[in-house]
């Protein structure tokens, strides 16, 4: 008889999968380890291998349906070789028995109210990490709720932003570990390359596999996703143009504004004429490494990508207009950082606003005038304008819809209510908010509960910033600086990585935690770290400022060894005076 291939167990908590795609067709040959299909489980795709040679014979669960683990998907054999074991009808009943997963049952967070007499619509105007955790939490609540697309799940964050940029930082981070570190500690390669098209590809893969994932999640949660861009044409009334070119009207008790933001671009003379001025999306897609690129601007987006080409090869000049990088990270981390930078080969021009870009044998010159009033102009293949982005609302009509905004931007309240009854804004499109992937998630939660009857109110002051620099920086709370200019009468608390054995192990112990606690209680006012595993450890700084927590608690606790985490004692300590493995001066 046949084989029988069979929904595969990925996970020990897994007990379903969906189909998303077959590879394969009814027909066609297959050879040991070949992909048949690929299937969607909580958030991630996965690929089915055959397992025997032969023929697809026949496929048993359709594209879109659920299937429970080692129920049938297909039978593979010989050419005419009879087939056993269930139906397809027999399989699409057996898919349509009611599941819920234990993973969704645990995250479902707090238990809803009782539901209301009718149920409660709500349609989410984009599918980033705003507008799908929005979706799921209200529909979580019990609402019938609508996810509007009109590119793709998953937005600027899992396609062209924050997931792809780390692909790009952890091939960066291998190659300059072999580079710098492995001679040191054992481990010898001659002639390092880079497979820059390799690199884009497995960047690719990853976000496919998130993206794919995100229509699972909406799936099982039975969140319809319409494809179109939604505009306004009355207060909450909506018009979803098709790609068909067909028109849809929309409305619901609630709408969700969710549509992220854009890369801004500078009104500089030259940089929409030239080709060779890209912006972030343009250089996670790159066919080829560039020899050269002068980034614009110092911000987040333009030095993680510096550093990602530099560690690649890339000779790197950053142009910035201000007198300081990362304005958002306490001063003491950001030396350490630039001068990492520029061990890594990159130039920094600081006080040299952009006036103009010409072409250039090369690709692109930038021309700029410096501090001392004098025009310089650096030349490279490629020009990386950096300079921020701007909220994505330029097609949404606010102005039918009634919204107040600051230029695009929409004003919301911390419930995330716009001045329009029924009507929420979230993540990178409202006014005054950390345009951060993570942060959008939270209002989006905060948006669902309260449209479903459970209070909420977004508090930004939990909010880590997380740069993907070499060596990696993350900040949460006060900096010295902001603490200085409130005026607050604060301490503070140091430990350089240098003195720690496992970031001495994994990065040669480059780096800095930083605490910063009032001076009277200890209550911790701000966390700041640079070096390994930084973006990691900041959650214990965002859970010590929102649970009010002081240095002697931080210091009570035990913390593993040996691991990167014990330099957060370590600090909380010498801001006591306390220090064992440092000074306390």
């Amino acid at each position: 008889m046949a084989y029988e291939l069979k929904m595969p167990q990925l996970g020990l908590t897994m007990e379903e999968g969906t189909v998303s795609k077959w590879v394969k067709h009814e027909g066609e040959a297959v050879k040991t380890g070949d992909v048949i299909l690929e299937i969607t489980t909580d958030k991630l795709t996965n690929e089915v291998v055959s397992e025997v040679d032969g023929t697809l014979l026949k496929i048993v669960a359709q594209e879109g349906d659920d299937v429970p683990v080692k129920g049938t998907l297909a039978w593979i054999g010989k050419p005419g070789e009879a087939v056993g074991g269930s139906s397809a009808g027999d399989m699409a009943a057996s898919a349509a028995v009611p599941f819920v997963p234990a993973s969704a049952a645990a995250t479902a967070g707090p238990a809803a109210p009782a539901k209301p007499a009718k149920d409660k619509s709500v349609i989410v105007i984009g599918g980033g990490p705003g507008g799908y955790v929005a979706a799921i939490r209200a529909a979580q609540l019990g609402a019938k709720v609508t996810v509007v697309e009109k590119q793709y799940l998953g937005g600027t964050c899992l396609n062209v932003g924050c997931i792809p940029t780390k692909c790009l930082l952890h091939s960066a981070e291998l190659v300059e570990d072999i580079k710098n570190q492995g001679k040191e500690i054992g481990v010898e390669v001659e002639g390092v390359k880079v497979n820059f098209p390799q690199v884009i590809a497995h960047k690719n893969e990853i976000s496919k596999k998130l993206t794919s994932g995100v229509a699972g999640l909406l799936k099982m949660n039975k969140v319809k996703k319409v494809d179109g861009e939604a505009s306004f044409t009355a207060p909450g009334k909506l018009s979803v143009k098709k790609a068909d070119g067909s028109a849809e009207a929309m409305t619901a008790d609630a709408i969700i504004v969710a549509t992220g933001s854009v890369n801004a671009v500078p009104p500089i003379p030259g940089i929409k004429e030239n080709p060779n001025c890209i912006d972030s999306t343009g250089a996670l897609s790159l066919e080829s490494l560039p020899k050269s690129m002068v980034v614009i601007g110092g911000g987040v987006i333009g030095l993680e990508l510096a550093c990602a080409y530099a560690a690649f090869g890339t000779k790197i000049t950053v142009v910035e207009a201000m007198d300081h990088m990362l304005p958002m990270l306490d001063g003491d981390l950001t030396k350490i950082g630039v001068a990492h930078m520029k061990k890594m080969g990159m130039e920094f021009h600081l006080e040299c606003p952009v006036q103009s870009v010409e072409s250039s044998s090369v690709g692109a010159k930038v021309v700029c005038k410096n501090k001392a009033g004098e025009t310089v102009s650096f030349e490279a293949e490629k020009v990386l304008v950096a300079i921020g982005r701007k909220a994505n609302t330029a097609s949404l009509n606010l102005d039918a819809g009634g919204l107040k905004n600051d230029r695009g931007r929409i004003i919301v309240n911390d419930k995330m209510e716009t001045n329009v009854p029924g009507v929420y804004a979230i993540g990178d499109c409202v006014f005054g908010k950390a345009q951060l992937a993570h942060t959008a998630s939270a209002m989006g939660e905060v948006a669902a509960e309260n449209i479903m009857g459970i209070p909420a109110e977004y508090n930004e002051k939990t909010n880590p910033t997380c740069v993907y620099i070499e060596p990696e920086a993350a900040s949460v709370g006060l900096t010295e600086e902001q603490c200085k200019a409130q005026g607050i009468s604060y301490k503070v608390g140091k430990f350089p990585m240098s003195a720690n054995g496992k970031a001495l192990i994994l990065n040669g112990g480059e780096g800095l935690v930083k605490i910063i606690a009032g001076t009277e209680y200890g209550e911790i006012l701000g966390m700041h770290i640079i070096g390994p595993r930084a973006t990691d450890l900041i959650a214990e700084g965002a859970l010590a400022i929102g649970e009010e927590m002081t240095l002697d608690e931080i210091i009570a606790t035990i913390h593993s060894h040996p691991t990167v985490t014990e330099t957060m004692r370590e600090a909380a300590l010498q801001a006591e005076k306390r220090a064992i493995h440092t000074s306390n001066k």
